[in-house]
């Protein structure tokens, strides 16, 4: 049974932000700065490279719409259970450690379906842990510092990043990078476990208090809630093609630099830096015009790249993409809370769902835009402009969203 205790904001925010750091910082990308030396080492192409990330990505979809219509299946089969339980994140990260070691055995016909089951855990871990953290804060009346969380992803992209890089300078394989991974995900998962499986004295306050704030404003259009998780999915596809092939695309155009492998520890540094900024922003600012100006951003850094494919380029391009790249998340979760304050866990599965949409299309079509073309490095500047065009329009949807449906009330009332 597990133990109730008072809710502890520095102890909540520190806890989902390990746990997103070890889901999608470790279990999701991770695979970014290991792809090179996957390579080097001859176990993959980049055709075959690009449908693993896909299988990742697909799993992640999966586990995006399990989560959305999880409600309903516990009714279906009569379960009570709840939509955010921290259980569900234990399990996640328990999953996203073995399946990270698993990709260490030589079994590459079985990588495919490890990837796709690491997708499922992320998805999971990132969905309850952000419905679990951001409901504890904000019944705390401490919202903003949810922003905090988002640096997980960022602080695992450098780590990775870092232990790639030192890995690649004492030639070391893509199998001791993922047995290396594995096992810090699971001291990670251990670390955090005491918290996650102690319930908050102010749970059981939970609904009531969400209650009080549903009558507040009216429900959201069916369109506004399409064009939010249009606009979503367009995040996904836009940085995924960057995401995955950035160290590779930095090789097409820099060879023999030693600092190749720093771009990805950049953009983690970006991302760190980005929701810190998040954080000290006034809630009550429209969270779509925020989300507007993050795609803007990301679209600017990837045509730096484009327009300068040089060290400086790639190094500006790397940290634009990772400034906005979880508060792009935290802005849009902020907003799902707004539009279902009582049960956001639903539409938050829908619209990361439609991110994962995004994200599967992006590396299939870098490969055969890759495959098409008379060398490697045209291929991926065209999946690149197409990628800055979608953030572009997803951009003029959030601006076209916040015109049409104006907020009735303001964020920071509680």
């Amino acid at each position: 049974m597990p133990v109730t205790a008072p809710a502890n904001p520095r102890r909540i925010i520190l806890s989902a932000t390990v746990a997103l750091a070890v889901a999608m910082g470790i279990g999701r990308f991770a695979f970014t700065p290991l792809l090179p030396m996957m390579l080097a080492d001859g176990v993959v192409d980049i055709a075959s490279a690009s449908w693993l990330a896909s299988a990742n990505y697909l799993g992640y979809l999966l586990g995006a719409l399990l989560c959305t219509f999880q409600p309903w299946l516990w009714r279906k089969l009569g379960i009570v259970a709840p939509a955010n339980s921290p259980a569900l994140v234990l399990a996640g990260l328990i999953a996203t450690a073995l399946l990270t070691l698993g990709m260490a055995l030589d079994w590459p016909d079985a990588w495919p379906a490890l990837r796709f089951a690491a997708g499922v855990a992320s998805a999971f871990v990132f969905i309850h842990t952000s419905s679990w953290c951001l409901t504890r804060l904000s019944h705390l009346g401490l919202p903003a510092l949810g922003a905090l969380v988002y640096a997980g992803p960022g602080g695992g992209i450098v780590v990775t990043g870092l232990a790639a890089t030192l890995m690649v300078a004492w030639h070391g394989s893509a199998t001791l990078g993922w047995l290396i991974f594995g096992l810090l995900a699971a001291v990670l998962t251990a670390a955090i476990w005491p918290v996650l499986a102690t319930r908050d004295a102010s749970a059981a306050a939970a609904p009531q208090a969400g209650s009080a704030r549903v009558s507040e404003g009216q429900p959201p259009h069916g369109p506004e809630v399409a064009m939010l998780a249009l606009a979503y999915g367009l995040a996904g596809f836009g940085y995924i093609i960057t995401a995955t092939f950035l160290p590779v695309i930095a090789r097409q155009s820099l060879r023999d630099s030693a600092w190749l492998d720093m771009f990805w520890p950049i953009l983690g540094a970006g991302v760190i830096a980005g929701v810190l900024i998040a954080s000290r922003l006034r809630g009550h600012g429209d969270q779509r015009l925020r989300l507007g100006a993050c795609y803007l951003v990301q679209a600017l850094g990837i045509a730096t790249s484009l327009w300068s494919p040089t060290l400086a380029g790639f190094a500006i391009g790397s940290l634009l993409l990772g400034l906005p790249f979880t508060a792009i998340t935290f802005f849009a979760l902020q907003e799902v809370r707004r539009m279902r304050p009582t049960a956001p866990s639903g539409l938050m599965g829908l619209i990361t769902a439609m991110y994962g949409l995004g994200q599967i299309v992006g590396p299939p079509l870098a490969a055969a835009l890759v495959a098409r073309s008379a060398h490697p490095a045209e291929g991926f500047a065209l999946s690149l402009e197409i990628a800055a065009g979608a953030l572009v329009l997803g951009a003029l949807i959030y601006f076209f969203m916040a015109r049409i449906y104006p907020q009735a009330h303001p964020q920071g009332r509680h």
